[in-house]
């Protein structure tokens, strides 16, 4: 292939809205076919950069062990790199058998992990990134949400781990927003104010600034409100 093509083809990805390409593939777990076999759940798609390497030992530790919160959160994970089945299998075992990280040990990984040794997932979803490397995918995370639509993209550096707390937080904040047609501030956690949807009129904003209602606006077009924790919670754990 021409070397412009190839870079071409390496930097497309697709963008946020955009239905999750689909694909076939094998896996730790065996064949999976993406995303039609998740329809109805939530779905973290992620990357890394190759089998037996520390900063992704640490990562997949990480994931495996905070599996159950997401999956709570009707979240499925799948991770990928560009190494072979038997590659996999062989660090999943040590990962169980040998590694002992920040209290982790005997860390089983029992969620799907690709293989992808032609690349052709990777370059699907634009995780082979050439002015990092050519033949490793970046840290790439993808949600995709029970309609098989994308909905967030975070993108991490080999050098750099990803920030699970920050991974968690972005799926309650995503389901939550849906369920309560809200949008989420700076730094939102649950229990932390939500922020109303603009006014759309002149009215609307001059009521809202006269109101004593519900909603604190700071400024027409920047209103927030209170949304208990308990009820995001009660919205992202029942389904």
């Amino acid at each position: 292939m021409d070397e412009k093509i190839q870079e071409k083809v390496a930097m497309s990805m697709p963008r946020i809205g955009d239905p999750a390409p689909a694909f076939k593939a094998v896996t730790t777990q065996g064949e999976i076919n993406f995303p039609a076999d998740y329809k109805g759940n939530w779905v973290i798609l992620f990357s890394h950069p190759a089998d037996f390497t520390p900063v992704c030992t640490s990562e997949f530790m990480t994931f495996a062990t905070m599996e159950k919160k997401f999956n709570e959160a009707n979240c499925k994970l799948v991770g990928l790199s560009v190494d072979g089945l038997y590659s996999h299998i062989a660090w999943l075992r040590t990962i169980k058998e040998k590694i002992e990280y920040k209290g982790m040990k005997n860390v089983e990984v029992t969620f799907p992990l690709i293989e992808d040794i032609t690349m052709e997932v990777a370059n699907k979803y634009g995780m082979i990134q050439p002015g990092e490397a050519t033949t490793k995918a970046v840290r790439a995370v993808f949600y995709i949400d029970p309609k098989g639509i994308i909905r967030t993209i975070i993108y991490y550096p080999l050098s750099l781990g990803r920030n699970f707390d920050e991974l968690y937080r972005v799926l309650i904040g995503l389901q939550a927003a849906d369920e309560f047609g809200v949008a989420m501030p700076a730094d939102w956690r649950p229990g932390d104010d939500v922020i109303v949807p603009t006014a759309g009129s002149c009215g609307t904003a001059k009521e809202r600034m006269e109101s004593k209602g519900e909603m604190t606006c700071h400024d027409w077009f920047f209103c927030t409100k209170k949304l208990d924790e308990d009820k995001v919670w009660k919205a992202v754990l029942k389904k």
